[in-house]
């Protein structure tokens, strides 16, 4: 496991298209968002071959969830409330780099978390000076920093296990509810979209949150399988994550918790 007291902070992100760059790139003036948006996706299917997935410069971030360490005590927390602005999300996420310098975890960060939020930072500005180092700052992250694809400064648990082989990628949901954790709870990233049109932010963000939550248990999976955890540091590190759950006082943490317990019978 990382040293004692040391910060780990598996991440996920939410996103909706950018229906102002939408607007901008493709000429939809004077269409209401909904339209704005079928005509996003129209134009990426007719150029992917089939797929509505919006390019990643055209995602809009609206909510970062975390759930991790920091020293010794673990919390699930999420950046981004229904009012804030993307810039402003970007620069609170960074900040937290730049003052916790955590270890990152995400499943398929490297594919899509990650390159959202460069794309993203570069459009509002936003500096990121410790997560950019390669080692011209701090000589260290010449051998561990977040950009290169095998250090463990981010470490990208899809990217990993599938031996960085793209046909072998697992999807977080399957594996999470193999190794007995709660997997996704009746939401997924298509529904965000119209959850978010419809009012419902606080269901995007509780749902992100518990994707960082399955996030992390498999890290710490992931731990005990390549011995830097042993049976029993496992288990405490499982028990320090259910008693946070416990102590929450929010529905989606007490479901979440539930769910797992009840996996666990």
């Amino acid at each position: 496991m990382p040293e004692p007291g040391m910060n780990v902070f598996a991440f996920d992100i939410e996103t909706v298209p950018d229906i102002e760059a939408g607007r901008r790139l493709y000429g939809l003036h004077g269409l209401a968002d909904d339209a704005v948006v079928q005509a996003m996706r129209a134009l990426r299917r007719q150029h992917s071959g089939g797929s509505e997935f919006i390019r990643l410069h055209l995602q809009r971030v609206v909510v970062i969830s975390l759930a991790g360490r920091i020293g010794e005590r673990f919390r699930v927390w999420s950046i981004g409330e229904a009012s804030a602005s993307e810039a402003d999300v970007l620069a609170r996420f960074f900040a937290g780099i730049e003052r916790y310098v955590p270890l990152l975890v995400s499943w398929n960060g490297s594919g899509f978390d990650l390159p959202v939020l460069h794309y993203r930072s570069m459009l509002h500005g936003v500096q990121a000076p410790r997560y950019w180092d390669t080692g011209a700052v701090h000589a260290d992250f010449r051998w561990n920093n977040y950009l290169n694809r095998f250090h463990e400064r981010h470490t990208d648990l899809m990217d990993v296990l599938a031996g960085y082989q793209g046909r072998a990628n697992a999807p977080l949901d399957e594996m999470a509810s193999l190794c007995g954790f709660p997997g996704k709870m009746g939401m997924s990233g298509a529904k965000v979209w119209d959850q978010l049109a419809a009012g419902q932010f606080d269901s995007v963000r509780d749902y992100c949150e518990t994707d960082a939550l399955n996030t992390y248990l498999l890290y710490l999976r992931f731990e005990l399988m390549r011995g830097k955890l042993d049976a029993a540091g496992y288990a405490e590190a499982c028990e320090r994550v259910k008693e946070a759950l416990r102590q929450s006082g929010k529905a989606h943490l007490d479901a979440f918790l539930s769910a797992w317990e009840a996996a666990s019978l």
